[in-house]
């Protein structure tokens, strides 16, 4: 197995990609402790889990990300429970539309402040405990827009367009300390929010897509398993498009 005996920290574990990566951590051999917004959410997603294997070896936290003195309360409290912390998965993140000219303060911070300092947080609270057993990988979720803009919602491409930069950034700033930082940018992908959008608005973005299909989140998971076993030793500072598009 691929993360055996590892300790992984997924946010936004409980729906969509967060869920699926979670699973496919577990099915690897990892310990993973999936952050959700609430402890309902949070016991909903564990029980879910468990139930599909009673031997699962997840739990629940519900930090609030924004704030790092509970994120670095609860990431020390993993770390007390099982004396590290291998993997960080920042997927916690918020999508929005409103239009440039309807925004206001309180819409960008929202959506800056779970997608950028969130992810600045988590890193944060977890490097310390990395750069002390000299190991580590961070992981991030972007999203194609980062690279193509999209037609409203400004906060949210320029928030993960900040992530690539995140991520690039650190991983040249912790490389030498035996730290992988890595992102991945997953295209159209089959989660809730795809689900209440009509066919046909659908259908012509697949048409888009060479694959002639959409991602299911476990086409992501599966490219964070990658990137954060050793089969990816000596990959860091990229952004893995996961996207089905083909690129010159």
């Amino acid at each position: 197995m691929l993360l055996e005996n590892k300790v992984a920290i997924v946010t936004g574990g409980s729906r969509g990609i967060g869920y699926a990566t979670v699973e496919a951590f577990l099915q690897e051999g990892a310990t993973v402790v999936l952050c959700a917004s609430r402890q309902e959410t949070a016991d909903q997603a564990v029980a879910k889990l468990k139930e599909a294997d009673a031997n699962a070896k997840v739990e629940g936290i519900f930090p609030n990300l924004s704030d790092y003195a509970a994120v670095q309360a609860a990431f020390d409290e993993v770390v007390n429970k099982y004396g590290k912390i291998d993997i960080l998965v920042n997927n916690a993140g918020v999508s929005e539309s409103t239009p440039f000219d309807k925004y206001t303060d309180e819409t960008f911070d929202k959506v800056m402040d779970l997608n950028v300092r969130g992810v600045f947080n988590c890193s944060k609270a977890v490097s310390d405990h990395m750069i002390a057993a000299g190991s580590g990988v961070i992981l991030n979720t972007s999203s194609m827009v980062s690279q193509y803009g999209q037609p409203a919602g400004i906060a949210y491409p320029t928030s993960k367009f900040a992530v690539n930069g995140f991520t690039l950034s650190l991983a040249r700033e912790l490389g030498p300390k035996g730290i992988r930082v890595n992102a991945v940018a997953p295209g159209i992908t089959y989660t809730d929010m795809m689900r209440q959008v009509p066919k046909e608005v659908i259908d012509p973005m697949i048409a888009q897509i060479p694959l002639r299909r959409m991602g299911q989140p476990e086409d992501i998971a599966n490219a964070f398993v990658f990137l954060a076993s050793d089969k990816a030793s000596y990959i860091s500072g990229e952004v893995l498009h996961v996207d089905g598009l083909a690129r010159s």
